[in-house]
């Protein structure tokens, strides 16, 4: 999701201008801006008519990759190109050759990758669809802006599971331990940053399934890369969860993305691919 970082100072006198205007954004239920944003937020994992190409960093405790993308008209695909911030090595940039040629030529497991990547989707969207009920809003006192907006400024809420609310599923049921605050663009109802803690200790399953500690941290940042296609810049998790009442699995990851760049028009997913390999190496 980035490289506009534009009007901190227009967002703060905006800030300053929504506590006395008659208009004001905070004059409504802090819910409604809840529920309009998340609407927006389902709507961005959609198919879109602007296909983006990018760089998507990712640090976890395997490592630093950093990957060239390509949104397709079938659907995303990437290239490794640098590891631990070095190039890849011969052999290594010949494996992911490899492995991009055979996707090529073999789209059902291309379809394979597509169908996962859907579901992943369809459960963030489920997410996404309770928060409004799930939690409790509040407008934060002074609107402290983020600075990440296109300068029409921010509503500021915090949010805190709401205590009369039931999760419908067992995935849902790690909203209950989940508090932290959410800035959202004025202008696009559409969420700039969220903020996420895990306070208390949460059982999926009655902790048969899970059991996730408290102490962790979310983090997700968005911007509109053009023509408003709003898409992640920065995404932290930090979360410690038992599994299965085994094993302890400590996951830390951070996923940033950038180099936006908007194609001319849609490729297939096999275009898509040759354009990546036919892109030289970086050096760094």
């Amino acid at each position: 999701m980035l490289g506009v970082w534009l009007g901190v100072a227009s967002s703060l006198l905006s800030a300053g201008a929504v506590a006395q205007a008659t208009d004001s954004p905070l004059s409504k239920p802090p819910r409604q801006w809840a529920a309009e944003t998340a609407a927006n937020e389902i709507l961005l994992l959609q198919p879109s008519d602007v296909y983006l190409r990018y760089r998507m960093r990712t640090v976890d405790q395997k490592g630093e990759k950093v990957r060239d993308v390509i949104e397709s008209k079938d659907g995303t695909v990437a290239r490794l190109i640098l590891r631990d911030g070095h190039p890849l090595a011969p052999e290594e940039d010949a494996a992911e050759r490899q492995r991009l040629n055979d996707m090529i030529a073999s789209p059902s497991d291309y379809e394979k990758h597509v169908k996962n990547d859907s579901a992943g989707k369809k459960l963030a969207a489920d997410m996404i669809r309770l928060m409004p009920d799930a939690m409790i809003y509040t407008y934060v006192p002074g609107q402290p802006q983020s600075g990440h907006d296109e300068g029409s400024g921010e509503v500021v809420m915090d949010y805190a599971p709401n205590p009369k609310w039931s999760p419908p599923s067992t995935t849902a049921e790690a909203l209950t331990g989940l508090k932290g605050r959410i800035w959202i663009d004025i202008k696009t109802h559409q969420m700039v940053r969220m903020e996420g803690y895990l306070f208390k200790p949460v059982n999926l399953g009655w902790g048969m399934l899970a059991h996730i500690y408290p102490g962790g941290k979310l983090l997700l940042e968005q911007t509109n890369a053009g023509h408003q296609r709003w898409i992640y810049t920065h995404f932290t998790q930090e979360v410690s969860v038992r599994a299965l009442m085994v094993k302890t699995l400590n996951v830390n990851t951070q996923i940033d993305a950038s180099e936006f760049q908007i194609l001319p028009g849609p490729l297939s997913y096999q275009d898509a691919i040759r354009q990546l390999l036919a892109t030289p190496l970086p050096n760094h």
